[in-house]
């Protein structure tokens, strides 16, 4: 579609919206419904049938002959069986049905999806079950296929979870029925749920497919295992903000086109920091539809960049030395009755609800940093955090000036005072005064106040949002619990003073993660050691905070996760590391053997070719000499460095502990394949351009 005259007549034409269900649904079959969606009430099966009908009725219109139940098993990425709609009839036809039965419930073959020892490979049964809070929506692919996708949550045949999606749900009734308790003692009798709500920013890579086809390591690994710098890079830092490429134009317009199809309100585009990189964001929605939305970010930005020649990369480190992407996680707390808990309004320092939420946020990161950093983990993020381009490893908070003022008046016991509604006078008489925001930004920092949310930016580009906002929800659920047991055993009159000395306790106790200044310093590294916060370098370590007992304590109380899940996702998660290092070795291998020794094995014949013929002439041929002496050692090193490789990398494959092999995989055969490169990234900076094999980094990332 290439008019976009009318984006309100586009947007959710694809999604089975509250509005539709409202004008196809009976009056009493709706209400039902919306009373399952927002209060959490059991669904009826004559409902489900109802709806089904209805569903289907309304995707057949829409050219559907399949519907599929859509989930999100440990693999991090979506999966979906489609099946028809037809069903035969004793006269040798088909008719179209879709039964409540099969709207609630499936069953995908569970046995070759990730279980972490939940299922064998013999116990096969799994179940599909659909979460009606999410809203169904219809798929269309390059092939004019159109299938209705239904989101549901993925669990064993023994009840446990095999997917994102249902601890996702769980950790959001935990921190609505936690947040109601805090409200109600605080005199809030309006709000009846809470919702976590997340608003994720998406970055992403684009080069030309031509390129990509020609890289093995991007289309094995998702990133280039070598390649020496371009030059030029971000250093003039002309790319962030800057006019949008037409090429790319056409991509992104496209994208806002089946984005808002689908009912996702992607709202803003622009250029990012390193070349070819860019980023999208949309707005907030609540955390299980933002999840679900994300993944159909990325699934939709990969098959539109193929429409117009392009690879969509979603890796966390595409490309050495220039910055990599992540996914900023806008994380608040909002009722059901339209108030945002993380507002502070115009005096902060009298909000006393407010205030409560805060302490509630800062008490949880600062007793669980761990789980959130491990929550952020995956092999490309290894890459990326704690460098100059993303938050270090350490986790912090980021106030900004005032309401860290405000936190240490009320922490010492002193009345404190906000400046109200500041304004920015730019001293340009025709610019009015621009209205301040009661904080200002800190790119360094991987958990930042910013307003009326808190936005985690230590989140994976390629990763599903559902762990980090599984981890956020819990945790503040625990600070919630406290808080909630120790305010509803006070009386009325001495409300406010509780709730001063809550703030007061928050302060002096978990102050420790408040920090507002350069966290790629490495003096704040120094600092975050003085005041006792982990350092948590590699996602083989983080993992182990997901399994402990203080994980197991929290997740358990709270219904989230029981001990055989999380143990689980730690065997899994574990074992995908292992499995992502594995490819970039062998693939690294593949590359040196096929591509690389050749082409410099070539060059070297031409040099010492070249120096036979001048010698021969009685020519000098000093300039050849050395360069042959220059490459043939870089060659010899080449060699040694992919034996050391292979060794460790045949090693490393036979080791049976899973926790042993996965540090192996990080300190000796991630370290050697590193090794490795910076000999094959010096014979690139060497060799005649129509001798190296592969595209290079300045044709990938400027030729678009």
């Amino acid at each position: 579609m290439s008019d976009i005259q009318d984006i309100t007549k586009i947007f959710g034409s694809n999604v089975f919206s509250q509005r539709l269900m409202k004008e196809r649904l009976p009056k009493e079959t709706y209400k039902a419904l919306m009373k399952t969606i927002q209060q959490g009430s059991s669904l009826d099966a004559d409902v489900a049938h109802v709806v089904a009908n209805a569903m289907k009725d309304w995707a057949i219109e829409k050219g559907a002959t399949h519907y599929t139940h859509w989930f999100q098993p440990l693999t991090g990425k979506t999966a979906e069986k489609h099946d028809a709609f037809i069903s035969p009839t004793a006269e040798g036809g088909v008719i179209m049905e879709f039964s409540g039965k099969q709207l609630i419930q499936g069953e995908p073959d569970a046995s070759s999806f990730p279980s972490g020892g939940l299922r064998s490979t013999f116990e096969a049964r799994g179940y599909t079950g659909w979460d009606c809070t999410s809203p169904a929506f219809l798929k269309e692919d390059g092939a004019g296929n159109v299938t209705l996708c239904i989101p549901t949550v993925f669990c064993s045949y023994t009840g446990e979870a095999l997917d994102k999606k249902a601890p996702l749900l769980r950790s959001m009734e935990a921190v609505s029925k936690q947040a109601v308790r805090v409200l109600r003692a605080l005199g809030n009798k309006t709000s009846t749920r809470i919702f976590s709500t997340v608003g994720p920013e998406q970055e992403y890579f684009l080069i030309d497919k031509e390129y990509y086809d020609a890289r093995p390591d991007l289309i094995m690994s998702g990133r280039t295992l070598f390649g020496a710098p371009s030059p030029k890079g971000q250093e003039l830092e002309d790319q962030y903000f800057g006019a949008i490429k037409d090429r790319i134009s056409a991509f992104m317009k496209d994208l806002d086109i089946e984005l808002w199809k689908m009912g996702i309100s992607s709202k803003t585009k622009h250029n990012e920091v390193a070349p070819a990189q860019y980023e999208m964001a949309p707005i907030f929605s609540t955390t299980n539809i933002a999840a679900d939305h994300n993944q159909l970010v990325m699934e939709t930005m990969q098959k539109v960049a193929l429409r117009h020649g392009l690879i969509c990369l979603l890796h966390e480190k595409p490309f050495d030395g220039v910055n990599g992407s992540g996914k900023h996680n806008n994380w608040s707390l909002a009722t059901d009755d339209g108030l945002n808990l993380l507002e502070p309004g115009k005096t902060p320092h009298d909000n006393e609800q407010f205030l409560i939420f805060l302490s509630a946020v800062v008490a949880a990161v600062d007793k669980h940093a761990d789980k959130l950093r491990a929550s952020a983990s995956n092999p490309g993020n290894d890459l990326r955090l704690g460098a100059n381009e993303a938050p270090p490893a350490i986790i912090s908070i980021f106030m900004g000036s005032e309401l860290t003022r405000i936190l240490e008046a009320l922490g010492s016991g002193k009345a404190a005072t906000s400046d109200g509604q500041q304004f920015l006078h730019v001293g340009v008489d025709s610019l009015p005064p621009l209205p301040k925001d009661n904080t200002d930004r800190n790119r360094t920092s991987p958990f930042a106040f910013t307003g009326n949310k808190f936005e985690f930016r230590m989140v994976p580009s390629s990763a599903s949002i559902s762990g980090p906002n599984v981890v956020l929800n819990t945790i503040v659920a625990e600070a919630l619990d406290l808080i909630a047991t120790r305010l509803e055993k006070v009386s009325k009159k001495d409300l406010d003073k509780e709730c001063q000395a809550i703030v007061r306790e928050t302060v002096k106790k978990h102050g420790r993660v408040i920090f507002n200044q350069n966290g790629y310093s490495a003096e704040w590294v120094k600092e975050a050691k003085k005041r006792g916060l982990p350092n948590i370098g590699s996602m083989v370590d983080a993992l182990d905070h997901m399994s402990n007992d203080s994980a197991i304590k929290l997740f358990g109380k709270y219904n989230v996760l029981s001990k055989q899940e999380l143990h689980s996702r730690h065997e899994i998660y574990l074992e995908g590391y292992v499995k992502t290092i594995n490819i970039e070795a062998r693939c690294s291998v593949y590359m040196t053997k096929r591509l690389y020794i050749p082409a410099v094995v070539e060059y070297t014949e031409q040099l010492a070719t070249t120096v036979a013929s001048l010698k021969e002439a009685g020519a000098s041929a000093v300039i050849q000499k050395d360069l042959l002496k220059t490459v043939s050692g870089l060659l010899d090193n080449v060699v040694k460095k992919l034996a050391v490789l292979e060794g460790a990398l045949s090693k490393a494959q036979t080791i049976a502990d899973l926790a042993t092999q996965a540090r192996a995989y990080r300190d000796k055969v991630f370290t050697a394949q590193a090794s490795l490169r910076q000999d094959v990234d010096a014979l690139e900076d060497i060799l005649p351009s129509h001798l190296w094999p592969v595209p290079t980094y300045a044709e990938m990332l400027f030729k678009l």
